[in-house]
């Protein structure tokens, strides 16, 4: 459906938008010249999609069949590299626009696989993948541990947004609205765990990041 095409394109542009954001601060942050600049914003900004496009046989994948996804991701990396100063000003940048690329991709992930038929557990699952796989390329090529791994809620932040685009496409809930309900619940819930320290249990002989 054309409203749904739409809406799926805004929010995958806008979470390349904010993840290539994540991603350039980070490599800024790290030294790295512009070239490492684009490529990390455009890693973090990007990967989650491509993984999703091709699981469920969406291809080419839209991030590279489709120059606005690398316009934006280049935009941003730019931006980043920049104005990295004014950037920082906010309070723990990267964390915030991880955060909020997390909870777009996510809900862009479940309705995408649901538009191509796959099954609701199925869906959700791919959705908090296409979440996580942004921070996950970031965080490997400055060779961290991926902070899906170690940050507070993460993929429980990713999977919560998405099952609530699960439950309403079941429930044959309007699109929009539901969408960015899942969106705003799950970046509620990751930066609520930031703030207050929330995070699954640790194995017992380990230690919280």
């Amino acid at each position: 459906m054309p409203t749904l095409k739409t809406l799926l394109l805004v929010f995958d542009l806008c979470g390349t938008f904010v993840f290539a954001l994540s991603g350039g601060l980070a490599a800024v942050r790290r030294g790295l010249d512009l070239f490492g600049v684009l490529v990390l914003a455009f890693a973090a900004a990007n990967s989650g999609g491509i993984v999703r496009d091709l699981l469920i046989g969406a291809t080419p994948p839209a991030a590279i069949g489709d120059w606005r996804y690398g316009a934006a991701a280049t935009v941003a990396g730019l931006l980043t590299f920049w104005w990295a100063p004014l950037i920082e000003k906010l309070k723990n940048p990267v964390r915030m626009f991880d955060a909020a690329g997390l909870a777009l991709f996510a809900v862009a992930g479940a309705q995408k696989a649901l538009a191509f038929g796959l099954d609701p557990v199925m869906s959700a699952l791919l959705g908090m993948l296409t979440g996580i796989g942004g921070g996950m390329a970031r965080d490997l090529l400055l060779t961290d541990i991926p902070m899906v791994l170690r940050a507070e809620l993460y993929a429980v932040a990713a999977l919560l947004g998405a099952s609530i685009v699960v439950v309403g496409s079941a429930l044959a809930l309007p699109t929009a609205p539901i969408a960015l309900l899942g969106a705003a619940a799950c970046f509620a819930l990751r930066m609520a765990a930031m703030r207050r320290g929330w995070q699954l249990p640790v194995a017992r002989g380990g230690r919280a990041n």
